[in-house]
């Protein structure tokens, strides 16, 4: 008898699209810092002006956020967003499917087979396939 986590798949395997996710935001923005420091250092010795971090720090949060709110964010919103509303079964995730099995429902009598006949096999395949485990 196998004990509590037993199935459970490493940190490493269940989380490894995140974990490649972050690492790549973390390099893209390790390197929109580094390419905008030295943009930033080449206009302050263009104006022969010292280069000052106060200076670049707020210019770099700025198009930071810039480049979040017109890229990040809509992706979050548009994956994560969506991912919510399917778990929380929105209506209209709900009604995609009860719209397609009502359909093959009438499909199937229309053919002369009882579609309960069906969800009879699904579940002794899924009382076989539990078994085998």
């Amino acid at each position: 008898m196998a004990g509590p986590g037993a199935h459970r798949p490493r940190f490493f395997t269940a989380y490894s699209f995140a974990i490649v996710t972050g690492t790549l935001f973390l390099l893209s923005w390790v390197g929109q810092f580094a390419f905008q420091l030295v943009e930033f250092r080449n206009d302050a010795a263009e104006h022969q002006q010292a280069f000052a971090w106060p200076e670049f720090f707020p210019a770099f949060l700025s198009s930071t956020f810039e480049n979040w709110q017109s890229e990040f964010l809509q992706l979050v919103w548009q994956a994560a967003g969506l991912a919510v509303f399917y778990y929380w079964g929105s209506s209209q995730s709900k009604e995609g499917d009860e719209r397609l099995e009502a359909k093959i429902d009438r499909l199937l009598v229309e053919r002369g087979i009882d579609p309960a006949e069906f969800e009879y096999r699904e579940e002794q395949d899924a009382e076989r396939q539990e078994g085998q485990r």
